[in-house]
């Protein structure tokens, strides 16, 4: 009996060791922190596109799941009662969603107008990173926990910033496998801050990413953080998956050839 209960409690140690390094698993590399960019003055929303899907036009929350629990003002819907899920799903997708922080200063790092855009698994980052130190891979524009922003170019609290988002979906094999990753370009306030970023798997605030076989077509979700961030005029537009192809050895075009290269 004394063997079996030692085995008990060893098990839950382990268990409760294992739990605590998992929440405060860190990637370990040692980033460069990004350059500070002033992007300009906020701008009127963007136009939508004639081929756009609206997830949301300052109006009617409908396209979402728990949408009656975010409240809409001014246009603007504030991040209320848990996590809002798109009810379409989507493959890949350029997706464009307008973003405030609160004006209203409150908090430091990661509880500073946090927020963060997802499709399916796989998170933007959205926080006030104005003049707020924190992990650089958990700042705004990062994808989250895997790789910081190129530069740091948000706007001041309370101002209104853009994200354009090209989510290239992964693929699967029949055994779960990846046969291609995630890519992840991020525009923030029109600059280039993710450039076609190979993802390493789902983007968790506690664990190492890894990858978990699912759906082809996954919804846009929006995170409840627990601070009011405001967003308005979000819309997706589907594109066509464009995996690499091999030149083939009877192909006319050389490999590196359309670049003007010579042998």
């Amino acid at each position: 009996m004394k063997k079996t209960i030692l085995s008990i409690v060893s098990a839950l140690v382990l268990t409760s060791v294992s739990a605590l390094n998992a929440a405060e698993w860190k990637s370990g590399i040692q980033w460069v922190e990004p350059p500070v960019v002033d992007p300009g003055p906020e701008t009127a929303p963007a136009n939508v596109p004639s081929d756009a899907i609206v997830l949301f036009d300052g109006k009617s929350m409908d396209a979402w799941e728990n949408g009656q629990n975010w409240p809409i003002k001014d246009g603007a819907v504030y991040s209320g009662r848990g996590m809002v899920v798109s009810k379409q799903k989507f493959g890949s997708v350029q997706l464009h969603v307008e973003f405030a922080t609160p004006a209203e200063v409150k908090g430091h790092s990661q509880g500073r107008g946090n927020s963060g855009v997802f499709w399916g698994p796989y998170e933007v980052q959205v926080l006030d990173s104005y003049q707020n130190q924190t992990y650089f891979d958990g700042q705004c524009g990062s994808i989250y926990k895997q790789n910081p922003p190129a530069v740091n170019c948000c706007r001041k609290p309370g101002e209104w910033q853009s994200y354009d988002i090209i989510f290239m979906r992964p693929e699967f094999n029949e055994k779960g496998e990846v046969v291609r990753p995630m890519y992840v370009t991020v525009f923030q306030n029109g600059i280039l801050v993710q450039n076609h970023l190979q993802v390493k798997g789902e983007t968790y605030y506690h664990l190492k990413p890894f990858y978990t076989a699912h759906d082809a077509k996954m919804p846009i979700r929006l995170q409840d953080h627990g601070n009011p961030v405001r967003f308005r005029n979000i819309w997706v537009r589907e594109i066509a998956d464009t995996p690499v192809q091999p030149v083939q050895e009877n192909s006319p075009v050389k490999p590196f050839e359309v670049f003007g290269s010579q042998e």
